[in-house]
């Protein structure tokens, strides 16, 4: 939860950053913290922010989830220092309702979501986030499973530009994975470095933009991590475990995330719409939040001067009602999901 995390800025994958949640003030005050409360920190990171939801009362407890080990074991002193009111667990926030209840915190008085990709993770050239620094081709989160190299070394064609066209917004996503593919068959993409300069050899760079590169890493990071599914399965997760009154505070960093966490609050604040012309009397299901925050909060002029990364950052939260759990939703599924094939101009 610091600077960063998600690619939505200029230098998203690029320039160095001071490690500083995003929105800070505003994630506090709609989480609003109390006394003998228990929280969830979904993602820790560096511990911006449960460092100040434990100083906000001096009997509050906070679980703090990060699916990277060097997340969990650079916490180790905030544990220590906290007095036994700080428990980290290892793990991805799309499972934070079984880590809450295996931890004793829930039910929870409010979750917090930081979501995307931190500032250390970028600055770390082994990790392969990041395109300023030569490095391999990693990009996980876990430091397991299958990483970016093996993505790019071996998905199809038409898969590869559908990631990079669908979680990229890459508008010249075929060239760039007709050019990812035909680079493959000499030597195997193994390095951030040979992959910058491949795509900024088929996307044309804007002086003003960012690097013709950042929205296909964006795009790999995505995929490789199931980003947009994980924020999903977060979300009902917290729905699960929030008490009645309990608060839900997400900080976002680009348009598709973003717009699955509007929506999912819109459905569970009745404000989707229900019912058709058709059948205008069809009730839904009950609300189980009401909206904290009516639309986005964006950062202040002065946080953005200071932490460029911080521009593209939104804040949207809800409190819980006392309905039941909705539960899965498919149509937010669909939302963090690759569309079924169909011609798209433009790439």
């Amino acid at each position: 939860m610091m600077t960063g995390r998600g690619d939505g800025s200029a230098d998203a994958a690029g320039g160095p950053a001071r490690h500083v949640p995003v929105l800070l003030g505003e994630v506090l005050a709609h989480l609003s913290p109390r006394g003998g409360g228990a929280y969830v920190d979904g993602t820790f990171g560096a511990g911006g922010y449960t460092r100040a939801i434990l100083a906000a009362a001096p009997d509050l407890r906070v679980l703090g989830i990060d699916r990277d080990p060097d997340a969990i074991a650079g916490g180790a002193d905030l544990v220590a220092a906290s007095g036994g009111r700080l428990v980290l667990a290892h793990g991805r926030f799309g499972d934070l309702d079984v880590l809450a209840e295996d931890a004793g915190f829930a039910p929870a008085d409010g979750v917090v979501l930081d979501i995307g990709v931190s500032s250390m993770q970028l600055d770390e050239a082994g990790r392969g986030f990041s395109f300023r620094f030569d490095g391999p081709l990693d990009m996980r989160m876990e430091q397991s499973g299958e990483s970016a190299a093996d993505l790019v070394n071996t998905a199809d064609e038409q898969v590869l530009a559908d990631i990079i066209y669908h979680y990229g917004e890459e508008r010249r996503s075929r060239a760039v994975a007709r050019a990812i593919v035909a680079a493959r068959k000499s030597a195997p993409i193994e390095t951030t470095r040979r992959l910058a300069e491949l795509v900024a050899g088929v996307v044309r760079a804007d002086p003003h933009g960012p690097h013709p590169a950042t929205r296909t890493f964006q795009a790999l990071r995505i995929a490789v991590n199931d980003e947009l599914g994980e924020l999903v399965r977060a979300l009902v997760a917290a729905e699960r475990i929030l008490k009645p009154g309990g608060r839900l505070v997400v900080v976002t960093f680009h348009s598709l995330e973003d717009r699955i966490v509007k929506q999912f609050l819109a459905r569970r604040s009745g404000r989707a719409g229900g019912g058709s012309r058709h059948v205008p009397g069809l009730a839904g299901p009950e609300p189980s939040f009401t909206l904290v925050a009516r639309g986005a909060v964006a950062p202040g002029a002065a946080e953005v001067a200071a932490n460029p990364r911080a521009r593209s950052a939104k804040l949207r939260a809800g409190e819980r009602t006392e309905a039941p759990p909705q539960g899965e939703d498919e149509a937010l599924a669909l939302l963090a999901s690759l569309p079924a094939p169909k011609r798209r101009g433009g790439r």
